[in-house]
């Protein structure tokens, strides 16, 4: 089987991605002068844009794979809320697992970029736990979903943000499991080690660092292989993944474990990367993929997106083209 014919299986494939989601707003236009007000720049704006955030974005990389994903958070029932679904259904994302809070604010980082240069950022946002009875119903929407329809995955993608609490992170990995759905995590420090017994946690050196409350490098060999060790003990996880940034990937289950090595890229942007090797890897574990090929894949995913400016998906028909010469099914 070569890959062109994985990815046509990911067609069938129903992903829900859980975790906090946002709007990306973009205000841009010229610099020609100062304010007389203040000694600031007048931007003469030009053009306004919104786009999909957060675990919105992985979303955006299922899709670009041929999968169909379903949104799970907690907004805000406000005027970003319905906007955030009208950008939803115009990237043909399902927003069945969303629950609009009244108590709640939908987040949007609005940037303002003149001359192409950033010249600042607002964040409108609410980032305590949401609360109990939010947690509440948004584990319910999430097994109604299962319940009634076919799901392959779940994953877990956290920016603290407040809506995946210790509570809907136990409660959906309980349901997940009981129903055999492959669950996936992308994690933040904060609830580090609350994703006990999922499928694939996928720390980067930097949280793995954090998380653990240790300094080492990936090349001392003992001591990061210790630290993989403290994580898995405490999380009972099936697989751990480490992205290593110009290190590669490192992946590990219970008998094997291997090091995919970071191909040559001109990187232009590092935004986004984890998003889709998260999406990536885990439409290959739906696949019925190993390990080594699943880091294999991701790995050149990640680097794929790292070549182009800002936050994009990845492009499928490229990645069909480098696997075909870097993978050996």
């Amino acid at each position: 089987m070569n890959f062109r014919e994985v990815i046509n299986q990911f067609k069938d494939k129903n992903i829900l991605v859980i975790g906090d989601v946002m709007i990306d707003a973009y205000l841009r236009g010229n610099v020609n002068r100062v304010s007389p007000e203040a000694p600031v720049p007048i931007v003469s704006l030009q053009k306004e844009e919104e786009r999909l955030g957060g675990a919105a974005n992985v979303a955006i990389n299922l899709v670009a794979m041929g999968a169909k994903a379903v949104l799970c958070s907690v907004v805000g029932n406000d005027k970003a809320g319905k906007q955030l679904v009208e950008l939803l259904t115009e990237n043909n994302i399902s927003a069945d697992g969303l629950v609009f809070s009244p108590e709640r604010q939908t987040t949007v980082k609005t940037r303002i970029i003149g001359n192409n240069q950033h010249l600042l950022r607002i964040d409108s946002e609410q980032v305590d736990d949401i609360s109990e009875n939010e947690a509440t119903d948004l584990v319910q929407k999430v097994e109604s979903i299962i319940h009634h329809s076919k799901v392959d995955a779940i994953i877990f993608e956290d920016y603290n943000k407040g809506v995946l609490t210790e509570k809907v992170i136990a409660e959906i990995v309980s349901v997940a499991n009981a129903n055999n759905v492959i669950t996936t995590v992308d994690p933040k420090h904060k609830n580090f080690f609350a994703y006990k017994n999922v499928t694939l946690f996928k720390p980067n050196l930097k949280e793995l660092k954090e998380g653990v409350n240790k300094i080492f490098s990936f090349q001392e060999t003992e001591k990061f292989e210790e630290a993989v060790a403290v994580l898995e003990q405490k999380l009972n996880n099936q697989i751990s993944f480490i992205t290593l940034s110009e290190n590669g990937v490192f992946i590990k289950d219970k008998i094997t474990q291997h090091h995919v090595p970071a191909h040559i890229r001109n990187i232009a942007d590092v935004s986004g990367a984890g998003d889709t090797v998260i999406s990536v890897a885990t439409l290959c574990l739906t696949a019925g993929m190993s390990i080594k090929e699943v880091a294999e894949i991701a790995n050149l995913a990640g680097g794929l997106v790292c070549e182009k400016s800002g936050v994009v998906s990845i492009d499928k028909e490229l990645l069909i083209k480098e696997v075909g010469a870097a993978v050996k099914f």
